[in-house]
């Protein structure tokens, strides 16, 4: 393959592993979007907006009950996506990393979307899955973003793509009764990711991933959202409805719209 060895580097681990972390390819841009989430939060919450970003985020599970979460998250997910110029900052984030491993003519999710787990709450678990399971397309990476350090319980894990083409195999036998009986089936082979802010993971969302219960003394929050190469193959989520072009190149807007003189 023609590809730099910085690509190569990309490639052989996401293969391999099944993910990349790698620094912000834009710090300014993620400094951004962290400075738009203090400013959502100062406003929904009465909060100081000049007070530290990793303490407010860190500790919001103080000034939020469990059963306010899921509203006030639903907010600021609203609040986000409604800011002009968020996505791209998102984009700007990772792009020479999906460039290396997806493509450099990309679409990209409509909404980026946020998670937040606060410590000991059991009812912001994602069970273990892989989302090509619920019709996802497995040419899709996922593009996931802390807002602060993000390490064990107050992270995710993945099962790596050895165990995970042994689990494909296995399927009915260790699938069990519930998402339990499966998470215990593949739990000796799991890879909790470290991942701090500042940082961006991109993994492979078709190896089964989830959380756990939170058991840090501080909230995560993380963003996550997908990309895949313009002319993929889609699953259940087209472009239009859940996907949008973001990077198209001359030749293939040319090509796209190219029609053969009439003969007749």
């Amino acid at each position: 393959m023609y590809i730099t060895k910085n690509e190569k580097e990309f490639s052989d681990e996401y293969l391999n592993q099944g993910y990349i972390i790698r620094p912000a390819a834009d710090l300014e841009a993620l400094e951004w979007m962290s400075k738009q989430f203090i400013y959502l939060i100062s406003s929904e919450l009465e909060i100081d907006a000049e007070s530290d970003p990793q303490d407010i985020l860190n500790h919001i599970h103080n000034k939020v009950s469990i059963s306010e979460l899921n509203a006030f998250r639903l907010k600021i997910i609203q609040g986000i996506n409604g800011i002009e110029g968020f996505r791209e900052m998102y984009f700007r984030v990772a792009r020479p990393y999906l460039e290396a491993l997806v493509g450099n003519e990309l679409a990209m999710q409509l909404r980026v979307n946020l998670s937040i787990q606060f410590p000991g709450d059991s009812s912001s678990l994602l069970p273990v899955h892989a989302d090509t399971w619920s019709g996802d397309s497995p040419f899709e990476a996922v593009v996931w973003v802390p807002l602060v350090d993000c390490y064990k319980t107050k992270a995710m894990y993945i099962l790596p793509p050895i165990p995970a083409n042994e689990l494909n195999q296995q399927f009915v036998e260790r699938a069990g009764n519930n998402s339990d009986d499966l998470y215990n089936s593949i739990k000796e082979d799991i890879k909790w990711l470290e991942v701090s802010y500042g940082e961006v993971l991109i993994f492979n969302q078709a190896l089964p991933h989830g959380n756990r219960v939170n058991d840090e003394l501080e909230t995560r929050w993380s963003m996550n959202c997908r990309f895949k190469g313009v002319f993929t193959p889609y699953g259940d989520k087209k472009v239009g409805e859940f996907f949008e072009p973001i990077t198209l190149r001359p030749a293939s807007i040319i090509g796209m719209a190219h029609q053969l003189p009439k003969t007749s």
